[in-house]
């Protein structure tokens, strides 16, 4: 994962020339990631494993794809960018509105809310990505046209087995009805702030969620830099599930056998580190947003 850290004390003025050399290279890395993905997309082609950041998301390539400097930095010959929500034009240049920070105040205060909770926290590294077992638990209904692994009672046998400790209500409440009881806790909406920790997969991959939900206030940057972090993490979430991948190139994550338990916490723990210190840059952007948006 190549993190491109854009530090508070990033000059407030670019021109031209400066802000689209970080487009630019926004755009490059953005193709380097995803680009035979989108591609495809717009072939009208489906991707069981990358669609998901955007189709649970209800986001969209856009999101990722394009640049903003973040709150607090006016853009020189960018008139372009007044087409976009929360630009407004500036002296010199064109930047994100005092007003559309203000408007966004709550939105950046129950971000740094679940956060800190999040954060506050130590990683539970022992759930081994059985929510996507769960959501096929004792039903003919699966969520992809992909067979399973072990079969319809081999999955069955799985979840019956080992214990359902997911902490995220996001994956929590696509649980089969014969799955939900078998949880450690009975997750609700109400509850979520009570129970996010930083070994989730699905926490980690939020991170591009709360990035992209507050654009144009975060510098694209990190919004790439949490994208990366949250592919990485779908990866292996899928690799960890009951469904048979293999043609696409994906090789299991066995979590049915010692090994492959092995190999997922060692995987998670990574994952969790990276996400540990990305939530921490993301907590700093908010932090001082709020702090602002509260003086303006």
């Amino acid at each position: 994962m190549t993190t491109v850290t854009v530090r508070l004390e990033s000059p407030t003025l670019l021109t031209g020339e400066q802000w689209r050399a970080r487009r630019d290279a926004h755009r490059r890395r953005v193709d380097a990631l995803i680009g035979p993905y989108l591609a495809a997309r717009r072939r009208g082609l489906k991707h069981p494993v990358i669609d998901f950041l955007f189709t649970y998301y209800s986001s969209r390539p856009s999101h990722v794809l394009r640049w903003h400097a973040g709150y607090g930095v006016t853009l020189a010959d960018a008139a372009e960018y007044l087409q976009l929500r929360g630009y407004e034009s500036a002296d010199g240049g064109v930047r994100v509105g005092a007003e559309y920070l203000r408007r966004r105040l709550d939105s950046i205060e129950s971000t740094i809310a679940l956060l800190r909770a999040t954060a506050s926290r130590p990683a539970r590294l022992g759930c081994f990505g059985l929510h996507e077992w769960a959501m096929v638990y004792r039903t003919d209904e699966t969520r992809h046209d992909i067979p399973l692994r072990l079969g319809r009672e081999g999955t069955d046998r799985v979840v019956e087995q080992m214990p359902l400790r997911c902490t995220h209500f996001d994956a929590f409440r696509f649980f089969t009805g014969p799955a939900r009881p078998l949880n450690e806790n009975q997750l609700t909406r109400d509850t979520q702030i009570d129970h996010e920790q930083p070994g989730c997969l699905h926490a980690t991959m939020d991170l591009y969620r709360h990035c992209f939900g507050l654009a144009p206030l975060l510098p694209a940057e990190l919004t790439v830099d949490c994208f990366e972090l949250a592919l990485r993490a779908r990866d292996l979430d899928m690799r960890a599930s009951p469904y048979d991948l293999r043609d696409l190139g994906y090789e299991p994550v066995a979590i049915e056998t010692p090994a492959g338990r092995a190999e997922y916490v060692r995987r998670q723990s990574a994952i969790a580190e990276a996400g540990t210190e990305l939530r921490a840059q993301v907590l700093e952007r908010c932090a001082h947003l709020a702090e602002v948006a509260r003086r303006a």
